[in-house]
């Protein structure tokens, strides 16, 4: 075993660019990097992360991984405690494993997961923003469904691609999208019989970029009736970003984190996933 350190990060992602390194500073490698610093005590030396999957500005990680090498030796259990002494109140180092030197956060996984949170209400989201997505027409379950059960299994997903993608293929594998509906606790502000949380589950060996939250933009505009589900087929089919949705807000999208072979002993979730509706 070597000095390579795997960590499990979890961020609130609304006030920053993203995660990877920008010359602003205002990103969560920026911040996680120099965290790691200070607490190694390497002064200006910079500490390089590598991640299991670049989020945009506003998407949330509740499980993001990293792994990098220590340059100082620390107990493994140190790297959380000590590294978070130095991390914004938004971001938080939730474990820490010592890996072998062939541990590669991104190439390793098998395949990463998503949620996206929507909240269905008349009323804006307030002490929710920037944590939830927002839709004030009602949606249709069993449509959203139907439409979502197009996307599933191998297929091109050039129509859900950002023009700055850098994927070198747009094929990829979609696991089943998991849609579910929950109730606003009662007494909510802004509750009523048409308020709820859409809670939406995404998993696939690799997503491009803008994937989901284009995919996403798909299944609203089918849920509140403006196309019927076999119209997702047609969008999938035609393999142009010109003929889907436009891209949702990244308020609602929570990485969930990767998969990875049992064999490397890294914890599947974090106790940040309980936040979720």
């Amino acid at each position: 075993m070597g000095s390579r350190i795997a960590l499990g990060l979890s961020y609130a992602g609304q006030h920053y660019s993203g995660w990877q390194s920008q010359s602003s500073g205002n990103t969560i490698q920026d911040h996680l990097e120099a965290a790691l610093a200070r607490f190694a005590g390497e002064g200006n030396a910079r500490i390089t992360t590598l991640c299991a999957g670049r989020t945009d500005a506003g998407v949330h990680g509740l499980m993001q991984v990293v792994h990098f090498d220590a340059p100082v030796q620390r107990p493994v259990a140190a790297w959380v405690r000590g590294t978070n002494t130095f991390l914004p109140s938004n971001i938080a180092v939730q474990w820490a494993r010592a890996v072998p030197d062939g541990f590669h956060a991104r190439a390793s996984a098998t395949a990463r997961r998503y949620a996206y949170v929507l909240l269905q209400s008349p009323v804006r989201p307030s002490v929710e923003a920037g944590r939830v997505g927002w839709v004030f027409r009602p949606l249709d379950g069993a449509a959203m469904v139907a439409a979502a059960r197009l996307l599933e299994g191998e297929h091109d997903f050039s129509s859900f691609r950002a023009a700055a993608c850098q994927a070198l293929s747009p094929v990829k594998t979609l696991a089943p999208i998991r849609i579910t509906r929950s109730s606003m606790p009662v007494g909510s502000a802004g509750s009523d019989s048409a308020s709820c949380y859409w809670h939406f589950e995404f998993e696939a060996n690799a997503f491009l970029h803008h994937m989901i939250r284009n995919i996403m933009g798909c299944l609203i505009a089918v849920g509140q009736g403006s196309q019927p589900p076999e119209w997702m087929a047609q969008v999938l089919q035609a393999r142009s970003r010109k003929v889907a949705a436009p891209t949702f807000s990244p308020d609602g999208l929570y990485f969930l984190g990767p998969v990875y072979a049992p064999s490397w002993g890294l914890p599947a979730r974090t106790a940040a996933y309980d936040w979720l509706p």
